[in-house]
């Protein structure tokens, strides 16, 4: 393939899931700097700032999609910004590429999945839980489909364990007012706290969960966590240092797993970013999705998002997450699972890991929670 290949890359730097979006595009931008030492200028990103602001998220997408003549898409953070531009994806025969965790429940042919769906986060996080702290947790949540799917769901596996949900609550986008929230945490005493909220409302409850556990040694880390699905590094320095030690989350990737390939990659976002950098899943999930796209058009020799997918699905390709291979029937990655501790530096400590798990985006029991460790056949 000689002419060069647009891809669109639709991030929001600022709100309240800033932090996010500023660490993915980080994330892209590296990718498309190797891009360019590699394929000398035939990828040409076209960056777009919908500064969370849904209207400006179709705005972009439509730009990118007709004007641009994009037929790829790596971009949006939240469920809502996925489900608002799908249908101009759609529209134009293109191919998002999102990598954020989600609620599942979706398997759209113009999408690819680097992000994880429930089977490959949540059940695995319950399964590591619910043994050690007991079934009668608390469920918040940010008042959109995240939150909604992610505590139903919750719900489901407490109830098959034979246990009790103790209470729910959800908060709009960057509500910081959570001391009713806590005060009935304190007043109903759960197993643990499973945390769907997003950005500065999360890092407020998890603030006063500490001071909390400060006057109550039964709400301290070690004897009912919180367990987050959606917390990385680039959220701490937004929450403080020592706020959220003990703390769990659970990701596909976090800056401390020890792979000869992780500590690569670990100098060369140094070398770009500077040392003090930390890498969040996702900056890699970003990075990685941006790769596997150029890679994958250059080696198909056309943009065409059947070609692409095709190509994806026949064999695992190499990334930061280890061998990547695409599902033919879902479009999503089979991806490994950690849970991470928040310790008192501000960095996760990976305390269980789990090799790539396959991934059954409407529960069905269809594909194995585990796949065999894939190679890469160069």
């Amino acid at each position: 393939m000689r002419d060069a290949v647009k891809i669109g890359i639709l991030y929001s730097t600022t709100g309240p899931y800033g932090s996010m979006g500023r660490d993915a595009w980080d994330g892209a931008e590296l990718a498309i700097d190797e891009l360019q030492d590699a394929y000398a200028g035939r990828i040409v990103p076209v960056f777009i700032d919908p500064k969370a602001n849904i209207p400006d998220y179709l705005d972009g997408a439509r730009s990118m999609l007709r004007d641009h003549g994009c037929r790829h898409i790596v971009g949006t953070i939240t469920s809502l910004a996925r489900k608002e531009v799908l249908p101009l994806v759609e529209k134009h025969d293109g191919l998002l590429w999102y990598m954020c965790p989600y609620e599942g429940f979706e398997a759209n042919e113009n999408v690819v999945y680097i992000g994880g769906c429930p089977n490959q986060h949540l059940l695995p996080v319950f399964d590591y839980l619910i043994p050690r702290y007991g079934n009668r947790p608390y469920l918040v949540g940010a008042n959109y489909v995240w939150g909604w799917e992610m505590n139903r769901l919750a719900r489901e596996l407490i109830a098959a364990a034979g246990g009790e949900v103790l209470g729910e609550r959800y908060l709009p986008f960057e509500e910081t007012a959570v001391e009713r929230i806590v005060a009935d945490i304190e007043l109903r005493r759960p197993s643990f706290i499973l945390n769907n909220l997003i950005g500065p409302s999360s890092y407020a409850f998890l603030a006063a969960i500490k001071a909390l556990g400060a006057r109550d040694p039964a709400f301290r880390p070690d004897n009912c966590p919180v367990v987050s699905c959606d917390l990385t590094e680039c959220e701490l320095p937004d929450i403080g240092i020592g706020v959220a030690t003990g703390q769990l989350s659970a990701a596909a990737y976090f800056d401390s797993i020890p792979t000869a390939e992780n500590l690569d990659f670990k100098r060369r976002v140094a070398a770009r970013f500077g040392a003090s950098r930390r890498i969040s899943s996702v900056f890699a999930c970003a990075y990685t999705s941006l790769k596997l796209c150029a890679e994958a058009i250059i080696a198909a020799g056309t943009d065409d998002p059947v070609a692409v997918r095709r190509l994806l699905s026949a064999k695992p390709a190499r990334s930061i997450l280890g061998p990547i291979l695409i599902d033919p029937e879902t479009h999503h990655a089979a991806l490994p699972f950690h849970l991470g501790r928040i310790n008192d530096d501000n960095v996760f400590e990976i305390v269980t890991s789990q090799a790539a798990i396959a991934a059954d985006p409407y529960l069905t029991g269809r594909n194995r929670r585990s796949v065999p460790q894939l190679r890469v056949v160069s």
